[in-house]
């Protein structure tokens, strides 16, 4: 039969549409759960007895709960990228959780409409799980994915119950030791859905979306649409009408088109958007693909693909182009795990993460080193946020012993398949990243793999550029591995990006890695001086932001690059939160459970360095930010105590009690070559161009205030800190006040201890209890110290540098949920929120 396609026709077959529900069916497998972390064949018979499991729900993370052990994942190892030869042990890698193991899950589910229907199929797909797993239905393998950060799916007809009885679901994980270079987390840690559909069906991800000729008054949308189609059925029967709806719900344009004999299955339709609405980072507009498949005139099914309408670009010796606009990446890192919620997803804790980069200024998120969640994609699609998804973080060559090395030469190929096909459709992904300082990039063959991955993604994708995070400059500008990429991205050292520029082909330079600056949030060290890799007995790093790893650099170190260097097209900053794991310089150091990379601590609590960034990614918002704190024990009375400010003005004054200690510019002429000489470093010329630093300032209790100045010397802004008297009560402010009533939405608060004037007591380290009444229950708190053992899932913490962040989840049923926080000596405290 001849393929025929009609646009603006068949509008009698698009009706069917409310047949849906019948032809289609999702549903998660959240509640009912049972969990252990022994290990018994006989766990994946249908017949076992579970009922002295632990009843748990899914998303479910089984090592957050702790407690923290150095023993739990000690690894002997040498640390290349820090330059260690020799290998030595390290507590605390990858957070001292107890994720190392094997644990069983347990469920039971039905599917009323199947009932062994021949014309029913029913596919288990998995967003996510850690690791290793091994699926039963029935008592009958399923199947088996090893990477657990990847999505996968099984279908699963032929196992289910034809009788109509409950389907028991098993699954067995397991994270192996010397697995990971930081906290992956363990369990079912990310949704698990159930999707029944008719025999002729769109399959999982079966949908792929482009827009090849976008402007402003009609948008080509080119729509691939693969099809599962019973054995044995004659071909030429089957016809697919989609219409793309705008973000109103309307209906924009239409097509119906005829599957013939020789399709394979695939269905190729064309159609037309007329004055399209963009997706911008300030405004993400999306539209969705209704795309509907029948069997003559009996509706099959329906599948609707979200998508927006953008143009991508990257031009030589000139950037990085959205929609036709020059766009500089400004773009941070991001792990995994959710901080104290650990590696379980939660859309609400997502939300937020992005919207604190955001408001900071970012513009992208690198989803380091692993493929991401469904909701942290869906999020960035829906509130304007770029990403860059990564894959792997090693290939054949280990870095943990029992890392994706043992996986790579099986499973590369069918794992960067899955994830390009489950999010090719997503406006908010630009780029897609193969790997992350990878060994091979400093050996002969390592290139011929760089170029086998580029390639499956060109032949998946090939609308959008690959690129890779290179840590050895010096080997791969010499040996084409870093030639043969899209985009030929870099980790750190960016004072050799003009050696690199000039010998590479791309004519482009990205920074998929940046500064690694470490600080911990309130904690100011003295002298202030440059230093890398520097220790204290507290396992701290200083808020001064003048710290950083052996290999690594300071913000300004990459601002001035991607400010000069027009070829360089934006940076990726390790990392926009701290993450569990990976305590760097303290791995070796116990206590020390979580990194003091972030901008943002784990408690989500911004640190001095996110108004740095925020004053020069963000300029057009004030930022005017004063560090240190002023509230010094009185021994410290006439010590220097150098005052920064983070602003986005050009000038500032600064007074101590009213005295001015002069005004500050920012430095315009500071040069990229001349800055790095050793004297330059230590007298911070870079820094002087974004930042405003007194640095002989004498500390006296009182009143530090500054006066920004906009650059005709008029003054349009002024920040004052006092020192703060006695602790005298808690303040409590929610991120957000009215929760939705799903069981699952998260209200953050943040706890701190001020004084009668409200100022915060910047030193208080008292603890603090939290009770919960009404319609939601306590979820978790963290304080953002890395070197606290306290457990998250508990009522109570100890405050660091004056705050901490406890989490409220709302239950199923709406009402008012009131919460308390309690300490000795100060006035407690009390936030009333609403769950709908």
């Amino acid at each position: 039969m001849r393929k025929k396609t009609y646009l603006f026709l068949m509008l009698g077959l698009l009706c069917f549409g409310t047949l849906s529900a019948q032809v289609r069916r999702e549903f998660l497998l959240e509640k009912g759960w049972k969990f252990t972390r022994t290990d018994d064949s006989l766990f994946s018979s249908p017949g076992y007895d579970d009922r002295e499991w632990q009843s748990v729900t899914v998303p479910h993370d089984w090592a957050i709960y702790g407690p923290f052990n150095p023993n739990n994942d000690k690894q002997h190892v040498a640390i290349v990228q820090d330059g260690q030869v020799e290998p030595s042990e390290h507590a605390g890698r990858t957070g001292g959780l107890p994720f190392v193991g094997t644990g069983w899950y347990r469920t039971e589910f039905s599917v009323p409409e199947f009932g062994g229907d021949a014309e029913k199929r029913v596919t288990l797909l998995f967003d996510g799980a850690m690791s290793g797993a091994q699926v039963w239905v029935n008592g009958r393998k399923a199947g088996e994915w090893p990477y657990g950060y990847n999505s996968f799916h099984f279908d699963v007809t032929p196992l289910l119950n034809a009788d109509g009885r409950d389907n028991v679901l098993a699954v067995r994980l397991e994270n192996l030791p010397e697995s990971s270079r930081w906290y992956p987390g363990a369990g079912l840690y990310r949704n698990v859905h159930v999707i029944v559909n008719e025999a002729a069906h769109i399959p999982v991800w079966g949908t792929y979306v482009t827009t090849p000729e976008v402007n402003e008054r009609f948008a080509k949308v080119k729509i691939r649409t693969q099809t599962s189609l019973p054995e044995g059925n004659a071909s030429g029967r089957y016809r697919l009408a989609t219409e793309i709806l705008d973000s109103a719900g309307r209906t924009v344009s239409r097509s119906v088109t005829d599957l013939g004999p020789y399709d394979g299955g695939v269905f190729t339709q064309e159609m037309a958007v007329n004055n399209p609405i963009l997706w911008k980072l300030d405004a993400p507009v999306l539209y969705t693909a209704v795309s509907k498949l029948y069997d003559g005139d009996e509706l099959k099914d329906e599948y609707s693909t979200p998508f927006g309408i953008r143009t991508i670009e990257v031009r030589p010796d000139d950037g990085f182009y959205l929609n036709g606009e020059k766009t500089v990446f400004k773009g941070v890192c991001l792990h995994h795990d959710l901080g104290p919620l650990g590696a379980a997803v939660n859309d609400a804790a997502i939300r937020r993460q992005i919207k604190i980069m955001k408001e900071m200024g970012a513009n992208a998120i690198r989803t380091s080193h692993n493929m991401p969640a469904p909701e942290l994609v869906r999020a960035c699609d829906e509130m304007g946020m770029m990403l860059m998804v990564e894959t792997f973080d090693e290939w054949k060559s280990p870095k943990c012993q029992n890392g994706y090395n043992r996986l790579f030469d099986d499973w590369a190929e069918k794992d960067l398949v899955n994830v390009i096909r489950h999010f090719r459709n997503n406006p908010s992904v630009v780029m897609w990243c193969i790997g992350n300082e990878v060994p091979e990039q400093g050996m002969e063959h390592g290139a011929k793999i760089a170029r086998w991955l580029q390639d499956i993604v060109h032949r998946e994708d090939p609308t959008r550029p690959a690129t890779q995070g290179m840590d050895n400059p010096g080997a791969v500008i010499n040996n084409n591995f870093a030639a043969v990429m899209d985009v030929a991205g870099f980790n750190y050292r960016p004072f050799m990006y003009p050696e690199n520029y000039r010998k590479l082909p791309q004519q482009i330079i990205l920074g998929t890695e940046t500064a690694s600056t470490v600080s911990s949030r309130g904690v100011y060290k003295f002298p202030v001086e440059r230093a890398a890799m520097k220790t204290y007995p507290d396992h701290q790093a200083s808020s001064y932001d003048v710290e950083h790893c052996g290999w690594s650099n300071l913000p300004e170190d990459d601002f001035i690059q991607h400010e000069d260097l027009p070829y360089a097209i934006g940076e990726f900053v390790w990392t926009g939160f701290d993450y569990l794991g990976e305590p760097t310089p303290y791995y070796t150091n116990w206590p020390s459970h979580s990194s003091l990379f972030g901008i943002v601590d784990l408690a989500g609590i911004p640190k001095d360095r996110y108004w740095l960034y925020r004053s020069h990614w963000n300029p057009s918002e004030e930022t005017l930010h004063v560090l240190p704190h002023w509230t010094w024990p009185e021994e410290r009375i006439g010590d220097t105590i150098p005052v920064f400010v983070y602003t986005s003005y050009p000038m500032a004054e600064l007074f101590i009690n009213g005295m001015s200690q002069g005004i500050r510019a920012k430095a315009k002429d500071v040069e990229i070559e001349g800055s790095y000489t050793e004297e330059a470093q230590k007298s911070f010329e870079r820094q002087k161009r974004y930042r405003l630093m007194w640095m002989d300032t004498r500390y006296e209790p009182g009143t530090l205030k500054v006066v920004a100045y906009d650059s005709t010397g008029r003054p349009v802004a002024e920040r004052e800190i006092r020192t703060a008297g006695k602790p005298h009560r808690i303040e409590l402010t929610a991120d957000r006040t009215v929760l939705n009533a799903t069981g699952k939405d998260l209200s953050f608060i943040n706890v701190r201890v001020v004084d009668k004037e409200g100022n915060l007591c910047p030193d208080d380290t008292r603890e603090v209890k939290f009770t919960v009444k009404g319609a939601g229950t306590f979820r978790a708190a963290a304080n953002g110290n890395p070197a606290s053992l306290e457990l998250f899932h508990l009522p109570h913490m100890q405050l660091f540098s004056g705050q901490l962040t406890a989490i409220v989840q709302s239950g199923e049923e709406p009402g008012e949920i009131v919460f308390e926080a309690t300490a000795p000596g100060v006035k407690g405290a009390e936030l009333r929120l609403q769950s709908r």
